[in-house]
């Protein structure tokens, strides 16, 4: 039996849709938050039961009979580190076989500060006991892909990366990890630094744009607090700025990129070209 977390979400929804490709529906386990968000699940014979981060009574009975759990780190920035261990604490209380965690690229060294509490979560699984996987994920190349409307709009592609080189992958490539992780035996202990087979500045991403959509696009790369100041002008959240920016500004420092090729070795096929994923989103 294995158990997906956060399996409403869009990781955990293509890791199922990964997983029904080898299993019997009936062996998958979609532990959301609510239910009725994935009822398109229940209806394809997947196990939906209730698994609420917040709630550790409902993780209890969500986690009964799992042989094999995938922890999607919770998308709660700050409360991550309270919500996972309540995970692994129902995890252990379950008899869980095998955890695999959703960390980020080079947790252990990582400049962003988004890896803080990957860095706790990772310490809180060695300290369990329960054998581990470690899936450290780098970027997704969609958290890119999501400002290409305004680059056209503009002209310009903003951001603090520098000239940092950034090894993103899309979602598709990581789900399919954690679905290959999940169905393999001997997986305990194990860490993959998990990144794209191409890695590209911002500058080049922005001339990817360009040539694309054949409008004229430039990158600009501004000061860290100038960029936050920026994302939070054009509506976003203090937090999701915050986030951002700092992201950026990590992947200056050569917090983004790996050339390991581990996620391609894994999956058993290259990863999805940028190329590919910005003509998607550019409707072509």
């Amino acid at each position: 039996m294995l158990a997906i977390t956060g399996a409403s979400g869009q990781l955990g929804r293509l890791v199922i849709k990964k997983l029904l490709e080898k299993l019997p529906a009936g062996e998958i386990v979609a532990a959301v938050r609510d239910p009725a968000k994935v009822a398109d699940l229940a209806a394809a014979g997947v196990q939906v039961r209730q698994a609420d981060y917040d709630r550790p009574e409902t993780l209890a009975t969500a986690f009964e009979g799992v042989d094999r759990l995938l922890l999607i780190s919770s998308s709660e920035v700050g409360r991550r580190a309270v919500q996972h261990r309540a995970v692994i604490d129902a995890a252990r209380r379950a008899g869980v076989g095998l955890i695999a965690y959703t960390s980020i690229l080079h947790a252990d060294s990582s400049p962003l500060p988004l890896a803080a509490e990957h860095k706790e979560t990772e310490a809180m699984l060695r300290a369990s006991g329960i054998p581990h996987v470690l899936l450290r994920n780098g970027w997704y190349t969609e958290n890119y892909l999501a400002g290409v409307p305004t680059a056209l709009k503009l002209g310009a592609l903003f951001g603090a990366a520098g000239e940092g080189r950034i090894s993103s992958a899309a979602r598709e490539d990581y789900a399919h990890a954690a679905a290959a992780v999940l169905t393999r035996d001997d997986q305990a202990g194990r860490v993959y630094e998990l990144a794209g087979d191409e890695a590209y500045t911002l500058g080049e991403f922005a001339a990817d744009i360009a040539r694309a959509s054949g409008k004229a696009v430039a990158y600009d790369n501004l000061p860290e607090a100038a960029f936050r100041a920026a994302l939070v002008q054009a509506g976003l959240p203090d937090g999701l700025a915050t986030l951002l920016a700092e992201s950026d500004a990590g992947a200056a420092r050569g917090g983004l990129f790996d050339d390991s090729r581990q996620l391609s070795t894994l999956i058993g096929r290259p990863t999805t070209p940028r190329a590919v994923l910005l003509k998607a989103a550019l409707g072509q």
